[in-house]
Parts: C-alpha cells; structure tokens; sequence
C-alpha cells in the first residue's frame, strides 16, 4: 500500500484497489493454493487444488470474498472499482510468492480491457518474474534473486502487515479521486 500511493502520488494518478485475497492450504495458512477478488474466478495451483475438500474450499472462497468486500466497503466507502478500460493500468504488489494472489489481480483487471497493463513488484523468484513478463506489457521487479528465500518478507527489515487504520490513512493521505464513472 505505501508504494502505491507513492508512485500515484508521483505520477500524478488515481489509487484504487484489487481486494485478491489469498487462499491458504489447510495444514498451512500462510501458503497459497488459491487466490481470488471481490469478482473474478478463483485461481489455484492446480495440484493442491485436486486434493481438497470441495466444501471446504467453497466456504474458504467465500470467507475470503467476504472479506474482500468487507474492505472494499471500509477504504472505499462501497465505491465500485474504477474501469481501468482503455488506460494504462499499474498494479503494484510488495512481492510475489507463488504469483496467485497476482495472477487473480491480473486477470480481474484484464476484463477491464485496459490499454496497457504494467506490473510492479518489490521481489519476485525468477521463474514467477519470467511467467508474469509473458502476461502484461511489462513487469518490474526491483530485486529478482537467483535463490528466491521462499518468502516475500524475507527481503524487508520491515515487513509488518498493515492494519484497517493503516490502509485508511494511506488512502486519506491521497487526494480525492475525480469522479469518474466506472
């Protein structure tokens, strides 16, 4: 979220949010198996997917909507997401794991049909970066190790996860977006 609304304030553009949330394993929770949005098809890891209780991951996708909804409502205040039909489109991510959470984001956004889709990234292990670059108009990454550590938070002094209040004040300290109609 900081560098979001870093580089729209920099760039001069409108902020607005993908709410993909992460599906995690059963045995595993911080490990990704899916990922969907407010909207759009989940995605898995077809693999994991196989093996799972399908009533189980149906509540899971539901839990993980609702919440995706809850905090549309709450740092949107219910506003619809903006179209990105037509425009250049950046989505910006702290790092990508698996790539699911990504991959939903992605393919939300695609049904917008934007002009041009950027992705950018804090880390990402070289195989996920290299599957994304064949994906969107372009993929940034600001550090692509060789040995990728497993793990996002890995490559921050920092990486604590921001709290409702905290995404509120990011999105107050932006100005307010024009409206347009989405």
């Amino acid at each position: 979220m900081p560098v979001a609304v870093e580089i729209a304030r920099r760039l001069g553009l409108p902020l607005d949010l993908i709410m993909a949330r992460k599906i995690g394993h059963p045995q595993q929770p911080e490990y990704a198996i899916g990922a969907v949005t407010e909207t759009g098809e989940p995605v898995f890891n077809a693999e994991e997917r196989q093996q799972l209780d399908a009533d189980w991951l149906a509540a899971r996708i539901s839990a993980e909507r609702a919440e995706a909804r809850r905090r549309r409502e709450l740092y949107c205040g219910g506003r619809a997401r903006r179209s990105a039909h037509g425009q250049c489109a950046i989505i910006v991510d702290d790092g990508v794991a698996t790539g699911l959470t990504l991959e939903a984001a992605i393919r939300e956004l695609r049904g917008d049909h934007p002009a041009r889709l950027i992705v950018a990234v804090g880390v990402a292990p070289p195989d996920t970066a290299q599957r994304f670059r064949a994906q969107v108009d372009d993929f940034v990454a600001v550090h692509v190790p060789a040995q990728f550590q497993g793990a996002v938070g890995a490559y921050f002094e920092d990486f604590h996860q921001l709290g409702d209040d905290d995404v509120l004040a990011q999105m107050r300290s932006l100005p307010a977006p024009p409206d347009v109609p989405s």
